[in-house]
Protein backbone atom coordinates (compact mmCIF):
# COMPACT_ATOMS: atom_id res chain seq x y z
CA UNK A 1 0.00 0.00 0.00
CA UNK A 2 1.10 3.55 -0.66
CA UNK A 3 1.97 5.25 2.62
CA UNK A 4 -0.13 8.30 3.34
CA UNK A 5 1.94 11.42 3.89
CA UNK A 6 -0.98 13.78 4.33
CA UNK A 7 -1.06 13.86 8.12
CA UNK A 8 1.50 15.28 10.53
CA UNK A 9 2.00 13.73 13.99
CA UNK A 10 -0.32 16.43 15.35
CA UNK A 11 -3.10 15.36 12.97
CA UNK A 12 -2.62 11.74 13.96
CA UNK A 13 -2.74 12.61 17.66
CA UNK A 14 -5.99 14.51 17.10
CA UNK A 15 -7.44 11.61 15.12
CA UNK A 16 -6.54 9.15 17.88
CA UNK A 17 -8.07 11.43 20.48
CA UNK A 18 -11.29 11.71 18.51
CA UNK A 19 -11.30 7.94 17.96
CA UNK A 20 -11.26 7.46 21.74
CA UNK A 21 -14.12 9.94 22.05
CA UNK A 22 -16.10 8.09 19.39
CA UNK A 23 -15.44 4.72 21.02
CA UNK A 24 -16.83 6.03 24.31
CA UNK A 25 -19.51 8.52 23.37
CA UNK A 26 -20.78 7.41 19.95
CA UNK A 27 -20.24 3.71 19.26
CA UNK A 28 -22.18 2.34 22.28
CA UNK A 29 -25.23 4.47 21.47
CA UNK A 30 -25.43 4.58 17.67
CA UNK A 31 -27.73 1.58 17.28
CA UNK A 32 -30.20 3.12 19.74
CA UNK A 33 -29.98 6.43 17.88
CA UNK A 34 -30.86 4.63 14.66
CA UNK A 35 -33.99 3.30 16.34
CA UNK A 36 -35.07 6.74 17.57
CA UNK A 37 -34.13 8.54 14.35
CA UNK A 38 -31.69 11.08 15.78
CA UNK A 39 -28.61 11.28 17.97
CA UNK A 40 -28.92 12.58 21.50
CA UNK A 41 -28.16 16.26 21.70
CA UNK A 42 -25.80 15.59 24.60
CA UNK A 43 -23.20 14.16 22.21
CA UNK A 44 -22.96 17.57 20.56
CA UNK A 45 -22.31 19.24 23.89
CA UNK A 46 -19.69 16.64 24.82
CA UNK A 47 -17.98 17.06 21.46
CA UNK A 48 -17.89 20.82 21.96
CA UNK A 49 -16.49 20.49 25.46
CA UNK A 50 -13.68 18.28 24.10
CA UNK A 51 -12.74 20.61 21.24
CA UNK A 52 -14.22 18.46 18.45
CA UNK A 53 -16.49 21.12 16.94
CA UNK A 54 -15.51 23.97 14.60
CA UNK A 55 -11.80 23.15 14.94
CA UNK A 56 -10.91 25.07 11.78
CA UNK A 57 -12.61 28.29 12.86
CA UNK A 58 -10.38 31.13 14.13
CA UNK A 59 -9.60 31.20 17.83
CA UNK A 60 -11.45 34.48 18.31
CA UNK A 61 -14.55 32.71 16.98
CA UNK A 62 -14.29 29.80 19.39
CA UNK A 63 -12.30 27.44 17.17
CA UNK A 64 -8.71 26.25 17.26
CA UNK A 65 -7.51 27.85 14.04
CA UNK A 66 -6.62 24.36 12.80
CA UNK A 67 -6.18 23.42 9.15
CA UNK A 68 -8.82 21.35 7.40
CA UNK A 69 -6.94 18.09 7.78
CA UNK A 70 -8.09 17.99 11.40
CA UNK A 71 -11.66 18.00 10.15
CA UNK A 72 -10.77 15.35 7.55
CA UNK A 73 -9.37 13.09 10.28
CA UNK A 74 -12.66 13.40 12.14
CA UNK A 75 -14.67 12.67 8.98
CA UNK A 76 -12.65 9.54 8.33
CA UNK A 77 -13.19 8.22 11.87
CA UNK A 78 -16.94 8.77 11.59
CA UNK A 79 -17.14 7.18 8.14
CA UNK A 80 -15.02 4.17 9.03
CA UNK A 81 -17.03 3.60 12.20
CA UNK A 82 -20.35 3.84 10.40
CA UNK A 83 -21.38 6.77 12.60
CA UNK A 84 -23.68 8.16 9.94
CA UNK A 85 -25.97 9.87 12.42
CA UNK A 86 -23.28 12.30 13.51
CA UNK A 87 -23.79 15.58 11.67
CA UNK A 88 -20.53 17.17 12.82
CA UNK A 89 -19.11 17.41 9.30
CA UNK A 90 -21.89 19.59 7.96
CA UNK A 91 -21.92 21.72 11.11
CA UNK A 92 -18.12 22.14 11.24
CA UNK A 93 -17.16 22.31 7.59
CA UNK A 94 -20.17 23.66 5.72
CA UNK A 95 -22.34 25.80 7.99
CA UNK A 96 -19.58 27.33 10.15
CA UNK A 97 -17.36 28.23 7.16
CA UNK A 98 -20.28 30.06 5.50
CA UNK A 99 -20.69 32.19 8.61
CA UNK A 100 -16.93 32.71 9.03
CA UNK A 101 -16.23 33.51 5.38
CA UNK A 102 -19.26 35.59 4.47
CA UNK A 103 -20.80 36.74 7.76
CA UNK A 104 -20.51 40.13 9.38
CA UNK A 105 -18.37 40.54 12.49
CA UNK A 106 -21.52 40.57 14.61
CA UNK A 107 -22.83 37.37 13.00
CA UNK A 108 -19.54 35.57 13.58
CA UNK A 109 -19.46 36.47 17.25
CA UNK A 110 -23.12 35.66 17.73
CA UNK A 111 -23.00 32.16 16.26
CA UNK A 112 -19.53 30.64 15.90
CA UNK A 113 -18.43 30.42 19.57
CA UNK A 114 -21.79 28.84 20.48
CA UNK A 115 -21.47 26.44 17.55
CA UNK A 116 -18.00 25.45 18.75
CA UNK A 117 -19.44 24.69 22.19
CA UNK A 118 -22.25 22.58 20.73
CA UNK A 119 -24.87 24.96 22.10
CA UNK A 120 -26.03 25.91 18.60
CA UNK A 121 -26.40 23.21 15.95
CA UNK A 122 -26.19 24.39 12.37
CA UNK A 123 -27.88 23.32 9.13
CA UNK A 124 -28.12 24.65 5.59
CA UNK A 125 -31.38 24.51 3.66
CA UNK A 126 -30.97 24.28 -0.11
CA UNK A 127 -33.12 21.41 -1.43
CA UNK A 128 -36.85 21.80 -1.92
CA UNK A 129 -39.61 19.37 -2.86
CA UNK A 130 -39.26 20.48 -6.51
CA UNK A 131 -35.62 21.63 -6.59
CA UNK A 132 -32.55 19.63 -5.63
CA UNK A 133 -29.39 19.86 -7.71
CA UNK A 134 -30.87 22.81 -9.66
CA UNK A 135 -30.45 25.55 -7.07
CA UNK A 136 -31.66 28.23 -9.47
CA UNK A 137 -35.01 26.45 -9.51
CA UNK A 138 -35.83 27.10 -5.85
CA UNK A 139 -39.21 28.63 -4.99
CA UNK A 140 -38.59 29.79 -1.41
CA UNK A 141 -38.81 33.57 -1.49
CA UNK A 142 -37.90 36.41 0.85
CA UNK A 143 -39.67 39.67 0.06
CA UNK A 144 -38.21 42.88 1.41
CA UNK A 145 -40.51 44.92 3.65
CA UNK A 146 -40.66 48.66 4.25
CA UNK A 147 -38.73 48.33 7.52
CA UNK A 148 -35.84 46.54 5.75
CA UNK A 149 -36.73 43.06 7.02
CA UNK A 150 -37.60 40.13 4.76
CA UNK A 151 -40.77 38.07 4.78
CA UNK A 152 -39.74 34.46 4.12
CA UNK A 153 -42.09 31.86 2.65
CA UNK A 154 -41.46 28.37 1.30
CA UNK A 155 -40.33 24.93 2.31
CA UNK A 156 -37.17 22.84 2.30
CA UNK A 157 -36.65 19.10 2.49
CA UNK A 158 -33.90 16.50 3.07
CA UNK A 159 -32.22 18.87 5.53
CA UNK A 160 -29.39 17.25 7.51
CA UNK A 161 -29.37 18.35 11.18
CA UNK A 162 -32.74 19.89 10.38
CA UNK A 163 -34.64 18.60 13.39
CA UNK A 164 -31.94 19.56 15.90
CA UNK A 165 -30.96 22.80 14.14
CA UNK A 166 -30.88 26.06 16.09
CA UNK A 167 -29.47 28.00 13.13
CA UNK A 168 -30.38 27.37 9.49
CA UNK A 169 -28.77 29.07 6.52
CA UNK A 170 -31.76 29.33 4.18
CA UNK A 171 -31.26 29.72 0.44
CA UNK A 172 -34.01 32.01 -0.82
CA UNK A 173 -34.88 34.23 -3.75
CA UNK A 174 -34.85 37.88 -2.81
CA UNK A 175 -35.30 38.97 -6.44
CA UNK A 176 -37.16 36.38 -8.55
CA UNK A 177 -36.45 38.35 -11.73
CA UNK A 178 -32.66 38.27 -11.40
CA UNK A 179 -31.96 34.56 -11.80
CA UNK A 180 -28.76 33.47 -10.05
CA UNK A 181 -28.16 37.08 -9.02
CA UNK A 182 -31.42 37.15 -7.07
CA UNK A 183 -30.53 34.50 -4.50
CA UNK A 184 -29.55 35.37 -0.92
CA UNK A 185 -28.66 33.45 2.23
CA UNK A 186 -30.71 34.15 5.36
CA UNK A 187 -29.84 33.20 8.93
CA UNK A 188 -33.02 31.75 10.44
CA UNK A 189 -33.10 30.79 14.11
CA UNK A 190 -35.13 28.24 16.00
CA UNK A 191 -38.14 29.96 17.55
CA UNK A 192 -38.69 32.61 14.90
CA UNK A 193 -42.48 32.91 14.44
CA UNK A 194 -43.60 31.02 11.37
CA UNK A 195 -40.56 28.74 11.25
CA UNK A 196 -41.68 25.15 11.75
CA UNK A 197 -39.94 21.81 11.47
CA UNK A 198 -41.72 18.91 9.86
CA UNK A 199 -41.40 15.25 10.64
CA UNK A 200 -38.05 13.50 10.78
CA UNK A 201 -37.86 11.75 7.45
CA UNK A 202 -37.62 7.95 7.43
CA UNK A 203 -34.84 6.98 5.06
CA UNK A 204 -33.28 3.95 3.41
CA UNK A 205 -30.08 4.60 5.36
CA UNK A 206 -28.54 7.26 7.62
CA UNK A 207 -31.24 6.29 10.09
CA UNK A 208 -29.69 8.08 13.07
CA UNK A 209 -29.32 11.33 11.16
CA UNK A 210 -32.06 13.86 11.95
CA UNK A 211 -33.02 14.69 8.37
CA UNK A 212 -36.21 16.73 8.24
CA UNK A 213 -38.50 19.08 6.39
CA UNK A 214 -38.53 22.81 7.19
CA UNK A 215 -41.41 25.19 6.63
CA UNK A 216 -41.41 28.99 6.50
CA UNK A 217 -44.75 30.77 6.77
CA UNK A 218 -44.34 34.55 6.76
CA UNK A 219 -41.16 34.35 8.82
CA UNK A 220 -39.97 37.89 9.42
CA UNK A 221 -36.18 37.87 9.06
CA UNK A 222 -34.49 41.10 10.22
CA UNK A 223 -32.09 42.76 7.76
CA UNK A 224 -29.17 41.95 10.05
CA UNK A 225 -29.95 38.24 9.56
CA UNK A 226 -28.97 38.31 5.89
CA UNK A 227 -25.65 36.44 5.81
CA UNK A 228 -23.03 39.11 5.27
CA UNK A 229 -25.50 41.95 5.66
CA UNK A 230 -27.11 44.08 2.97
CA UNK A 231 -23.94 44.04 0.86
CA UNK A 232 -24.45 40.31 0.27
CA UNK A 233 -28.08 40.47 -0.86
CA UNK A 234 -28.29 38.76 -4.25
CA UNK A 235 -24.86 37.13 -3.89
CA UNK A 236 -25.97 33.88 -2.30
CA UNK A 237 -25.57 31.79 -5.45
CA UNK A 238 -21.97 32.93 -5.85
CA UNK A 239 -21.28 31.89 -2.23
CA UNK A 240 -22.85 28.49 -2.82
CA UNK A 241 -20.76 27.88 -5.93
CA UNK A 242 -17.57 28.84 -4.11
CA UNK A 243 -18.22 26.41 -1.26
CA UNK A 244 -19.55 23.43 -3.25
CA UNK A 245 -16.12 22.01 -4.23
CA UNK A 246 -15.19 21.52 -0.57
CA UNK A 247 -18.63 20.11 0.23
CA UNK A 248 -18.36 17.61 -2.62
CA UNK A 249 -14.85 16.58 -1.64
CA UNK A 250 -16.12 15.83 1.86
CA UNK A 251 -18.48 13.28 0.31
CA UNK A 252 -15.51 11.66 -1.45
CA UNK A 253 -13.51 11.61 1.79
CA UNK A 254 -16.27 9.75 3.60
CA UNK A 255 -16.79 7.41 0.65
CA UNK A 256 -13.17 6.24 0.61
CA UNK A 257 -12.94 5.83 4.38
CA UNK A 258 -16.19 3.90 4.48
CA UNK A 259 -15.15 1.67 1.57
CA UNK A 260 -11.82 0.85 3.19
CA UNK A 261 -13.55 -0.04 6.44
CA UNK A 262 -15.92 -2.36 4.55
CA UNK A 263 -12.98 -4.14 2.92
CA UNK A 264 -11.26 -4.55 6.28
CA UNK A 265 -14.42 -5.96 7.87
CA UNK A 266 -14.93 -8.32 4.95
CA UNK A 267 -11.36 -9.65 5.08
CA UNK A 268 -11.81 -10.46 8.77
CA UNK A 269 -15.13 -12.19 8.06
CA UNK A 270 -14.04 -14.35 5.11
CA UNK A 271 -11.00 -15.59 7.03
CA UNK A 272 -13.26 -16.95 9.74
CA UNK A 273 -16.38 -18.05 7.85
CA UNK A 274 -16.31 -21.78 7.07
CA UNK A 275 -17.94 -23.27 3.97
CA UNK A 276 -17.43 -26.57 2.09
CA UNK A 277 -14.67 -27.60 4.45
CA UNK A 278 -12.65 -24.40 4.18
CA UNK A 279 -12.92 -20.65 4.64
CA UNK A 280 -14.62 -18.24 2.26
CA UNK A 281 -11.21 -16.62 1.88
CA UNK A 282 -9.91 -19.87 0.40
CA UNK A 283 -11.85 -19.35 -2.81
CA UNK A 284 -10.10 -17.59 -5.66
CA UNK A 285 -13.21 -15.54 -6.41
CA UNK A 286 -13.13 -14.09 -2.90
CA UNK A 287 -9.46 -13.21 -3.08
CA UNK A 288 -9.66 -11.71 -6.56
CA UNK A 289 -12.76 -9.70 -5.72
CA UNK A 290 -11.10 -8.18 -2.66
CA UNK A 291 -7.88 -7.56 -4.59
CA UNK A 292 -9.79 -5.61 -7.23
CA UNK A 293 -11.71 -3.62 -4.65
CA UNK A 294 -8.60 -2.79 -2.63
CA UNK A 295 -6.82 -1.61 -5.78
CA UNK A 296 -9.66 0.72 -6.70
CA UNK A 297 -9.96 2.11 -3.17
CA UNK A 298 -6.20 2.70 -3.07
CA UNK A 299 -6.40 4.62 -6.35
CA UNK A 300 -9.32 6.65 -5.01
CA UNK A 301 -7.51 7.46 -1.75
CA UNK A 302 -4.43 8.75 -3.59
CA UNK A 303 -6.63 10.99 -5.74
CA UNK A 304 -8.60 12.29 -2.76
CA UNK A 305 -5.39 12.99 -0.84
CA UNK A 306 -4.12 14.99 -3.81
CA UNK A 307 -7.38 16.92 -3.83
CA UNK A 308 -6.87 17.64 -0.14
CA UNK A 309 -3.44 19.07 -0.89
CA UNK A 310 -5.16 21.38 -3.37
CA UNK A 311 -7.74 22.35 -0.73
CA UNK A 312 -4.98 23.42 1.64
CA UNK A 313 -3.53 25.54 -1.17
CA UNK A 314 -7.07 26.85 -2.04
CA UNK A 315 -6.61 25.49 -5.56
CA UNK A 316 -9.29 22.79 -5.74
CA UNK A 317 -11.51 23.56 -8.73
CA UNK A 318 -15.13 22.60 -9.23
CA UNK A 319 -14.51 20.03 -11.97
CA UNK A 320 -11.87 18.13 -9.99
CA UNK A 321 -14.06 18.09 -6.88
CA UNK A 322 -16.92 16.80 -9.03
CA UNK A 323 -14.69 14.01 -10.33
CA UNK A 324 -13.81 13.01 -6.78
CA UNK A 325 -17.42 13.10 -5.60
CA UNK A 326 -18.84 11.07 -8.47
CA UNK A 327 -16.04 8.53 -8.78
CA UNK A 328 -15.62 7.82 -5.08
CA UNK A 329 -19.33 7.59 -4.29
CA UNK A 330 -19.87 5.23 -7.25
CA UNK A 331 -16.95 3.17 -6.00
CA UNK A 332 -18.30 3.17 -2.44
CA UNK A 333 -21.58 1.66 -3.60
CA UNK A 334 -19.71 -0.95 -5.67
CA UNK A 335 -17.52 -1.92 -2.71
CA UNK A 336 -20.49 -2.22 -0.35
CA UNK A 337 -22.38 -4.42 -2.80
CA UNK A 338 -19.44 -6.75 -3.45
CA UNK A 339 -18.51 -6.99 0.23
CA UNK A 340 -22.09 -7.62 1.29
CA UNK A 341 -22.23 -10.50 -1.20
CA UNK A 342 -19.23 -12.13 0.46
CA UNK A 343 -21.08 -12.04 3.80
CA UNK A 344 -23.83 -14.17 2.28
CA UNK A 345 -27.10 -14.20 4.22
CA UNK A 346 -25.52 -12.40 7.15
CA UNK A 347 -24.89 -9.46 4.85
CA UNK A 348 -28.64 -8.90 4.78
CA UNK A 349 -28.95 -8.69 8.56
CA UNK A 350 -29.15 -5.16 10.01
CA UNK A 351 -26.98 -6.11 13.00
CA UNK A 352 -23.96 -6.44 10.71
CA UNK A 353 -22.07 -3.20 9.96
CA UNK A 354 -21.77 -4.09 6.26
CA UNK A 355 -25.55 -4.06 5.95
CA UNK A 356 -25.89 -0.60 7.43
CA UNK A 357 -22.94 0.62 5.38
CA UNK A 358 -24.65 -0.67 2.23
CA UNK A 359 -27.82 1.28 3.05
CA UNK A 360 -25.94 4.42 4.07
CA UNK A 361 -23.84 4.49 0.90
CA UNK A 362 -26.62 4.89 -1.61
CA UNK A 363 -27.40 8.53 -0.89
CA UNK A 364 -23.79 9.53 -1.56
CA UNK A 365 -24.51 9.43 -5.29
CA UNK A 366 -27.45 11.79 -4.81
CA UNK A 367 -26.74 14.59 -2.34
CA UNK A 368 -24.21 17.35 -2.89
CA UNK A 369 -25.43 17.31 -6.50
CA UNK A 370 -26.28 14.02 -8.21
CA UNK A 371 -23.49 12.15 -9.95
CA UNK A 372 -25.17 12.91 -13.26
CA UNK A 373 -24.83 16.61 -12.48
CA UNK A 374 -21.18 16.02 -11.57
CA UNK A 375 -20.59 14.64 -15.04
CA UNK A 376 -22.25 17.71 -16.56
CA UNK A 377 -19.91 19.94 -14.54
CA UNK A 378 -16.91 17.93 -15.71
CA UNK A 379 -17.93 18.05 -19.38
CA UNK A 380 -18.34 21.82 -19.23
CA UNK A 381 -14.77 22.14 -18.00
CA UNK A 382 -13.79 20.14 -21.08
CA UNK A 383 -15.53 22.60 -23.38
CA UNK A 384 -18.43 20.25 -24.05
CA UNK A 385 -21.67 22.14 -23.52
CA UNK A 386 -25.09 20.49 -23.65
CA UNK A 387 -28.33 22.05 -24.81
Amino acid sequence: MIERTLYTPEHIAFRDSYQRFADKEIAPHHAAWEEQGYVDRAVWEKAGANGFLCMTMPEDCGGAGADRLYAVAQMEVNAAGGYSGIGFGLHNEIVAPYVERYGTAAQKQKYLPAMARGEIIGAIAMSEPAAGSDLQGIKTAAVRQDDGSYLLNGSKTFITNGWHADLVIVVAKTDPTAGAHGISLLLVERGMPGFEKGQRLKKLGLKAQDTSELFFDNVRVPAEQVLGGEAMVGKGFVCLMQELPWERLQIAIGAVASAQAAIDQTIAYVKERKVFGGTVAGFQNTRFTLAELQTEVQVARVFVDKCLELVLQEKLDTATASMAKYWCSDLQCKVMDECLQLFGGYGYMWEYPITRAFADARVQRIYGGTNEIMKEVITRSMGLAGK
